[in-house]
């Protein structure tokens, strides 16, 4: 089989071999081909000691990214190529790396250390693929394997157990037999893993074209009991509910998969209904209520993205949804609607919506959507006619009530927020000397009350 290289990656393999050296592409890219997707990009690995890549490469940029464990990046226009000496791992001590690497001159030593087959694949126009390990037959298969003994690939580095599930997930295979027990044996073992990188991998699930089947792997492996427990709360919470056919937890796994994979979208939809399990009251008919989940969730969803270790910006936009996700069952008016707009802005006001649309259609076979659709067009008319329903609306501001002769402080926020009151109730009080007028038969000065 042969494939469709870069010129840019082409050119640097040509470059060692005709210097001597040996040159595949290696890993994640080939078995990306070989699924008939284009890699995002493209790592080489060669027999060329890393002075020796310099040196190929001298009229090269290059940059020594990771030279003691032989890598080097070539620059170049059109893309930049991780240049990687073949090598041999010495002793995990840490579950995470090990103590020493050991540069060979044998393609096999470099595959045999990678975690799963899928991913030890070489090739170049000239061998064609080399899959010392049946990687091919896994593809085939659509299986994840890991090379040699599943523990020993484990114990070097829990994190793979992670990533186990993540290329399950995002490519749709199973995780074969041995390799999956071994992922429930050592999961316990992910408590010695950093949160940014658990972070990176559980993102990366959350980010797969079917996330669900991602967290139902870490819930079967254990592996939620260690980064993430309080989703288990939600397994098999019945919500004695007529208006849910489904419990919290299979409910929130339609819910994830159904919205699109923006990843703030993607939590703020694993955690909406987070705090459901410790909300929950059953009236004297017995259906089940769960008021003010959505502000507790809000909260969980916080301390379990700052754990995680998420961006601030991360944080905020997850918790902002949660917390206003139960406003689709509000009667809103115009007022109600532009003052949720204020508080979401209005890239995320439709965010909210694409999270309401999912929740409301993953409860029961007979929801309906037609509220949020209309409110849709609404906010989107809102938007379009710059009707005012902020204060940075206004056709005055703060400084301009200072030059009337108030007080910087309070008084600016309440004089502005009751001029938005009544902008909203009638927009065409939204110029500069009606708005003054109100506030001169409204609000006395510092100086008029003196």
């Amino acid at each position: 089989m042969e494939f469709v290289i870069p010129a840019y990656v082409e050119r640097v393999i040509e470059r060692l071999e005709a210097n001597g050296f040996s040159a595949y592409i290696v890993g994640g890219s080939v078995r990306d081909m070989l699924l008939g997707r284009t890699p995002s990009d493209y790592d080489v690995a060669t027999d060329a000691l890393p002075e020796e890549i310099e040196e190929v490469f001298k009229d090269y940029k290059t940059i020594e990214v990771g030279k003691k464990f032989g890598t080097v990046v070539v620059v170049q226009r059109e893309g930049n190529i991780e240049v990687t000496t073949f090598r041999q791992d010495g002793e995990y001590v840490d579950g995470r790396r090990p103590e020493e690497v050991f540069f060979s001159k044998n393609l096999k030593d470099d595959v045999s250390r990678r975690d799963f087959t899928i991913n030890s694949l070489a090739y170049n126009k000239n061998t064609g693929i080399i899959d010392y390990f049946d990687g091919v037959e896994d593809l085939k298969k659509k299986i994840i394997r890991t090379v040699g003994d599943p523990e020993k690939r484990f114990k070097e580095d829990y994190l793979r157990i992670i990533r186990a599930v993540r290329f399950a997930t995002q490519l749709g295979f199973s995780i074969e037999e041995n390799t999956f027990n071994a992922c429930k044996l050592y999961s316990k073992y992910l408590s010695n893993i950093s949160m940014e990188r658990i972070q990176e991998e559980f993102f990366k699930i959350m980010l797969s074209e079917k996330p669900s089947i991602g967290i139902r792997l870490l819930k079967d492996i254990g592996a939620l009991e260690v980064f993430l427990p309080e989703l288990l709360d939600a397994v098999g919470f019945n919500q004695h509910n007529p208006h849910h056919e489904m419990d919290v937890f299979e409910h929130t796994m339609c819910v994830i998969d159904a919205v699109e994979p923006i990843l703030h979208l993607r939590l703020a939809a694993l955690f909406h209904d987070i705090g459901k399990p410790h909300t929950l009251t059953i009236d004297e008919k017995g259906v089940g209520h769960f008021y003010g989940h959505d502000k507790l969730g809000a909260q969980m969803a916080k301390d379990i993205l700052k754990r995680l270790k998420a961006s601030n910006d991360i944080i905020y936009k997850v918790s902002l949804l949660i917390d206003r996700h139960m406003t689709q069952h509000e009667n809103l008016k115009e007022k109600g609607i532009k003052k949720l707009l204020a508080a979401m802005g209005e890239e995320e006001i439709f965010t909210l919506l694409k999270l309401q649309k999912a929740d409301r259609l993953c409860s029961n076979r007979d929801a309906n959507i037609d509220d949020l659709i209309e409110r849709e067009e609404k906010i989107k008319k809102i938007i379009e006619n710059k009707e005012p329903y902020s204060v940075k609306h206004l056709a005055i501001n703060g400084d301009d009530l200072i030059n009337l002769g108030f007080s910087q402080g309070r008084i600016i926020g309440e004089i502005l927020n009751y001029l938005l009151k009544k902008v909203i109730e009638n927009p065409e009080l939204n110029e500069r000397e009606k708005l003054i007028e109100i506030v001169k038969e409204n609000f006395k000065t510092v100086n008029n009350d003196s």
